[in-house]
């Protein structure tokens, strides 16, 4: 009975001291941070996660006595100094490395994450291609430039832009986001027409050959992604070279409104350079825990304590050290924090690098898995992460600088475009999602103008337009070549360039005759050659027919004929005059009636000023009628236009106020 009774008081002690020995707090927990210190987004990331650690550890609600350690490494904006940190602080037993800001770093060091089992939580590295399957251990709790890109794929299609000239930095946050981009502008029917890197170290004299180079390019609309620069080399050099007026468009992803919230006082010659300049801001709704801290960093610059401005990836900083401590308080009441000697690292005896001093985290599936179920609100939103590893999108603010001020005229939020109210506002209400709703305030561009800029202009290499013109035999005054100057000219020509007098730019052209001059020419060959891209275009008495329409678009006639009804004969021994059937007694009388007083009409008219109205009765009879038969016997030409006639007897007669000519009437006069 004894030994019964002593068995199970044995496992119930070794399963509650055995609990109590495997889930012991640690006293201290370390997390590394790795970014590059004198940068617009590390002045602030470091404040605000220093700031972030302090309050975590006064806070008994978290971690619950054990203290939150932070190891912070400054990587200088260097991939091979990121990867040697990176070693460095897992030597010290880091649980969690926050950073790197800089995404060719991240896809160094996410490697090493990957084998040492430690999850890596960044603030700021945005390529979206770190969301890959092959980087688990990296979660992002900043946007990613896939949302980003979509929003000015958005932007672009809202203004109706189709040719975009994308100007990034050459790695993989550059390449990366501009490929996304390019993606996002194919659901619009756009494009990158042309992209143009800039070395990751790049120098005034890179930005000057760059955009030079794009002068003579078509596109004027310019999509900016690099890395947050102080000076804003980019747009100075771009108003030195006389580009920021108002046939450019100039569009910049939030490194802009990180770089202007890192000044510490607003620079006014900056934001002079940046007139008429749209940007996007990383939406981050105002709360009273935002507000507070707003207060507390203006308290710390007024003290000396920091020397830049609070920018958006400061709140993210901060959230993200709250994100890994409170994974972290849920993952020592489960597990304890233990490391182990890894067997896939090679044996390093024979060289002097330790490999063996590295480390795998036991635990970091577990708290990977911790990370991922965060769900808290903090400075910059709501922190949670969807199944890519990336923060829930908060969606974007839409920023243009006017006056040297920074105005949000609007929203971008994914699932329901732009917007003047906040995101957070229509969670929850029915918003329509068509294009036709979206709104977005007024915007001033470069220049000062509110008129959406056109986009584009024709460029100064491009070919001049090959327009064919059929060279024809008869009725010449349609179009044709005079021997002498081998000009081209008729009345089509007369109606193509007025027209071009109405676009608001210069259209280069080139006629080219198609034909020999001593027979008609085939207008069907003609079309084809159109459609067959040996002329862009062509200009003549074409008519628009059924099989000429299924390969090549026309413009509007010129001169139509009406409602036109085709009936069958009956009667089979009908003669060439069955014409004259619908003519009757009246109509006859009608029409002669017509005639007479048509010719009445244009001598009153006509006597007083056109000495061809005058002179013996018999020339102003003949005159008159004449002009009255031009006007009653007019009919559509073929391609439906009429030409003026030369003589001097008929000037009145040929003008363009007469609706069209026959070949008849035209021989005629």
């Amino acid at each position: 009975m004894r030994y019964l009774v002593f068995v199970p008081l044995s496992v119930f002690m070794l399963v509650v001291f055995g609990g109590i020995v495997c889930c012991q707090r640690p006293a201290v927990v370390n997390i590394g941070a790795i970014f590059t210190f004198n940068s617009v987004i590390g002045r602030a990331a470091k404040v605000a996660m220093e700031a972030a650690v302090s309050d975590v550890n006064a806070d008994p609600m978290i971690l619950n006595g054990t203290e939150l350690k932070l190891f912070m490494r400054d990587v200088k904006c260097n991939v091979f100094m990121g990867s040697i940190e990176a070693f460095q602080l897992i030597e010290k037993e880091v649980v969690a490395i926050i950073g790197p800001q800089s995404s060719s770093i991240a896809h160094m060091i996410s490697e090493v994450a990957n084998g040492l089992k430690v999850p890596l939580v960044s603030f700021a590295a945005t390529d979206p291609t770190l969301s890959a399957l092959q980087f688990p251990y990296f979660i992002r709790s900043t946007q990613s430039d896939s949302q980003q890109m979509a929003a000015m794929a958005d932007l672009i299609d809202f203004y109706g832009w189709k040719e975009v000239i994308a100007i990034y930095v050459d790695d993989d946050y550059g390449r990366n986001g501009i490929s996304a981009l390019s993606n996002m502008l194919e659901k619009n029917m756009a494009k990158v027409s042309y992209k143009l890197p800039l070395p990751v170290q790049f120098n005034q004299h890179d930005i000057t050959v760059l955009l030079n180079n794009s002068k003579p390019l078509g596109p004027r609309v310019y999509v900016v992604h690099v890395s947050p620069d102080p000076g804003l080399r980019i747009f100075t050099t771009a108003q030195k070279l006389q580009m920021m007026t108002n046939n450019y468009v100039w569009l910049a992803t939030d490194w802009l409104s990180a770089t202007l919230e890192s000044f510490s006082k607003m620079n006014q010659t900056s934001l002079r350079i940046l007139q008429g300049v749209v940007g996007l801001r990383q939406h981050t709704p105002d709360s009273i825990p935002k507000k507070a801290f707003l207060s507390r960093w203006s308290g710390m610059q007024q003290k000396g304590l920091v020397s830049a401005g609070l920018n958006t990836y400061g709140l993210y900083a901060y959230d993200t050290v709250w994100a890994v401590a409170r994974s972290i308080d849920k993952f020592i009441n489960e597990h304890n924090i233990t490391f182990s000697a890894s067997h896939e690292l090679p044996d390093s005896k024979a060289t002097r690098v330790q490999l063996e001093q590295l480390k795998v985290f036991d635990g970091g599936t577990f708290l990977l898995r911790k990370l991922l179920q965060t769900n808290f609100t903090g400075l910059s939103g709501q922190v949670q992460f969807n199944q890519d590893r990336n923060i829930v999108s908060r969606g974007y603010d839409v920023i243009n600088i006017d006056k040297m001020e920074i105005h949000r005229v609007g929203y971008w939020f994914d699932g329901s475009g732009f917007s003047v109210l906040p995101p957070e506002t229509l969670k929850g209400k029915n918003v329509s999602h068509s294009q036709l709703d979206w709104k977005l305030q007024n915007i001033t561009w470069p220049g000062g103008k509110t008129e959406t800029p056109r986009g584009w202009v024709i460029a100064d290499n491009a070919r001049p337009l090959r327009i064919g013109v059929p060279r024809r035999a008869s009725f010449v005054g349609f179009v044709t070549e005079e021997h002498d100057s081998h000009k081209v000219q008729g009345y089509c020509i007369d109606i193509l360039l007025e027209a071009l007098k109405l676009v608001p730019y210069d259209v280069p052209y080139k006629f080219e005759l198609f034909g020999d001059g001593l027979s008609n020419p085939s207008y069907d060959g003609l079309v084809k050659m159109v459609a067959n891209d040996v002329f862009d275009a062509a200009v003549g008495d074409i008519a628009i027919v059924t099989n000429r329409t299924k390969i090549v678009d026309f413009s509007q006639p010129y001169i139509s004929t009406g409602l036109v009804i085709v009936a069958p004969i009956n009667n089979h021994k009908a003669s060439a005059w069955v014409f004259l059937k619908p003519f009757t007694v009246e109509m006859w009388c009608v029409t002669a009636a017509s005639f007479v007083m048509i010719a009445v009409v244009i001598w009153i008219l006509e006597h007083r000023v056109n000495d061809d109205f005058r002179g013996p009765p018999r020339r102003q009879i003949a005159t008159m009628f004449l002009g009255s038969y031009c006007k009653l016997t007019g009919t559509v030409c073929d391609g439906g236009v009429a030409f003026p006639i030369d003589g001097d007897n008929f000037k009145l007669h040929c003008k363009l106020e007469f609706n069209s000519y026959s070949p008849a009437a035209l021989n005629f006069c």
